[in-house]
């Protein structure tokens, strides 16, 4: 199988295609444009393994000015997700990054699928947009994004329903919940956390802590994504993929000391804008459609993702 996976080179894309070539069937084309500069080297160290695999072939290549004409295939798989992420830096100026990677770019993409006979095209969209909830959230949920970056994202999900619904592309829409574990980007909440401890500086906490948020492992992740490649009745479909355990972020910071050993000085910085206070997915469709179980304890992916850091940090003071 054919398989194009976009954002390849990100912390959630990479451990996908890694995945995906570990069935002999499958050959992976990987598309990353490196758009952030300043992360290259992480997003090339990411890359390692792919690069030499015989089944891998990468495209360094921006997503606004690649011609899909020269990549797309017939019965092709797509793995939408390229995106510019994070809550906090999509307001003001930086708005603009996020309108062209995460709507223009979907935009194209589609415009240029739909005269593709695809076997499927696999959007990965973001909890970040249904904002403000009570309880447990299923798919049929209202969207209400509080923020820049989860305002794209729903955009990109309704741009696919368009093209879907006028072109017949053959569209599953999966939305993520607070995805950690090794690679994780250096601006997400568990890669700060660690590193501050392993730096013994002070732990830098938005609010009072006692948010709480459903932590989904990345291995989990990435299981519910491929299932999404398999499984019948997944066409017009939008599915959850959460974890196995929701915490606060004192909690988790908690389980940290108990592993590393040592206790986390916490500087207290005030509120920040654009996230829910709490999320909490209702996985029982992607139980149902996708046979999704996530089996990562909070604690067993918090040590792996330390694990991953021991090397990065090592020695640094």
């Amino acid at each position: 199988m054919r398989i194009i996976v976009t954002g390849a080179a990100g912390f959630i894309g990479s451990h996908l295609c890694e995945r995906l070539l570990k069935e002999e069937q499958n050959v992976v084309i990987g598309i990353d444009g490196f758009i952030d500069p300043s992360k290259k080297q992480i997003k090339l160290k990411n890359l390692e393994n792919l690069l030499i695999h015989p089944r891998f072939q990468f495209f360094n290549q921006n997503l606004l000015e690649i011609d899909w004409s020269k990549i797309l295939s017939k019965d092709d798989v797509i793995f939408h997700l390229a995106a510019v992420p994070g809550v906090r830096s999509s307001w003001g100026n930086n708005f603009q990054l996020y309108v062209e990677n995460n709507i223009l770019v979907t935009q194209r993409l589609l415009e240029a699928c739909k005269n593709v006979p695809l076997k499927k095209f696999i959007y990965v969209s973001t909890s970040s947009i249904y904002g403000e909830k009570v309880g447990m959230v299923s798919e049929d949920s209202m969207p209400s994004p509080l923020s820049p970056y989860g305002v794209t994202k729903l955009t990109g999900e309704y741009l696919c329903k368009v093209y879907s619904e006028n072109d017949g592309l053959p569209i599953t829409i999966l939305r993520y919940f607070t995805v950690y574990g090794p690679r994780q980007r250096p601006d997400m909440a568990f890669h700060r956390f660690i590193e501050c401890m392993l730096k013994n500086k002070p732990i830098p906490i938005y609010g009072d802590g006692k948010q709480t948020r459903d932590f989904t492992f990345v291995r989990d992740c990435v299981e519910g994504t491929v299932a999404a490649l398999y499984a019948e009745h997944t066409l017009g479909e939008t599915i959850n993929i959460g974890g196995k355990e929701r915490k606060s972020i004192l909690e988790v910071i908690e389980i940290l000391e108990e592993i590393m050993g040592q206790k986390a000085t916490l500087d207290f910085i005030g509120k920040t804008r654009g996230e829910p206070r709490h999320t909490w997915a209702d996985i029982s469709k992607a139980e149902k459609i996708l046979q999704y179980k996530p089996v990562v304890s909070l604690k067993e992916g918090l040590l792996h993702e330390i694990e991953d850091l021991l090397v990065i940090y090592k020695g640094v003071e």
